[in-house]
């Protein structure tokens, strides 16, 4: 699976493909009559249970075994985590869990000592039952995500951020550092799940004039977004707005120097194919792009062409080759004249995975 190197910072690299929780364009807005309160990560709870540590080495070397007996058995099936990978979870769930993980090193199985932890000593255990036996993703358990230098709230009904999509930021660092007068504009992150766009644009552009417009049609992954951002203080640079697409951003028509997304781009037939992790967890409404994997990527050109000020930037994430060849021929056929500069940019594997361009 993966080298000694690995990290916790690539964990969701096993998930395939890379993608963030987006919406399904065309559908009304909506809201709740109270939003939804995001879970707190298990490294942010306090640690107010106990245990012996007798108790958590019990608890220690059954959920060891747990992750022995898969073997190679899930990565053979879906291509989903072995157990050297499970073995790394666990020591990372430790870490998460324990005030002091480094208890767990004392050989003395009858030993009393009271322990600090995050979670009851049960939770503990239906959370590895959770990993194992459901194929819940690690990040779900947690209720986190390493990505790029953030550490992100995650939940059910949010995707999990890809490394590949870091790539996002880099695209618009470069586009920024050759016009710094897109530093001061407003951006926007379309489908923004966890914020992860959002957050790492607002640090790309600096705390100067620029903002950014985050928008969902999720109220949960609103709820996490607006959770991730006020962690980072961002909150005065972010604005994290609930709906569709483009329909939260009507008084910013033609009016944005920057526009990102990586929306749902899985064809509707591939889902069922996919990774246990992903299919059985992550919301449907985040992967599916619809009968070709298109139908988002095309509203958002088709929107981008409105919404963007004259020489306005964008970065949409595809699923790679043909999609990003498919999306650039559109721009050339059938809005022509809406864009220049549009490129094909790689990912961090090679694959080119992300459009770019500006408005004309």
């Amino acid at each position: 699976m993966k080298s000694s190197t690995f990290t916790r910072a690539s964990l969701s690299s096993i998930l395939q493909p890379a993608f963030s929780p987006r919406p399904i364009s065309g559908r009304p807005i909506t809201c709740s009559a109270v939003a939804p309160k995001p879970q707190t990560p298990l490294h942010l709870r306090p640690p107010s249970f106990r245990a012996t540590l007798s108790e958590l080495q019990k608890w220690h070397v059954w959920a060891k075994n747990k992750a022995s007996s898969v073997g190679s058995t899930f990565l053979d099936l879906d291509n989903g985590p072995d157990s050297t990978l499970l073995h790394r979870e666990l020591n990372w769930l430790v870490e998460d869990a324990l005030e002091q993980p480094a208890l767990l090193s004392r050989n003395n199985y009858d030993d009393a000592t009271p322990v600090s932890i995050r979670a009851r000593l049960d939770d503990l255990y239906n959370l590895w039952k959770q990993r194992i036996d459901e194929r819940r993703p690690f990040q779900y358990v947690v209720g986190c995500e390493h990505w790029r230098d953030f550490v992100l709230s995650v939940e059910e009904g949010v995707l999990i951020p890809r490394p590949e999509t870091e790539m996002i930021l880099d695209l618009v660092d470069e586009s920024v550092s050759q016009n710094a007068g897109l530093k001061n504009g407003l951006w926007a992150d379309l489908g923004t799940g966890s914020g992860a766009l959002a957050i790492g644009i607002a640090r790309v552009i600096g705390s100067g004039r620029g903002r950014v417009v985050a928008s969902d049609l999720s109220p949960i992954a609103v709820a996490v977004a607006s959770y991730n951002v006020q962690r980072y203080n961002l909150q005065e640079r972010v604005d994290v707005r609930l709906g569709s697409w483009f329909e939260p951003l009507n008084d910013v028509n033609g009016e944005l120097s920057g526009l990102v997304s990586n929306p749902p781009y899985i064809p509707t037939e591939n889902i069922e194919g996919l990774q246990a992790e992903v299919r059985k967890h992550e919301p449907r409404l985040a992967l599916d792009g619809g009968e070709n994997g298109m139908n988002d990527l095309i509203h958002l050109c088709n929107g981008a062409a409105s919404m963007l000020r004259p020489g306005g930037f964008f970065a949409f994430e595809t699923n790679g080759e043909i999609q990003s060849e498919l999306l650039v021929d559109y721009m050339d056929t059938e809005i022509k004249g809406s864009f220049f500069d549009v490129n094909i940019a790689s990912d961090f594997a090679g694959i080119r995975r992300f459009v770019t361009g500006y408005r004309a």
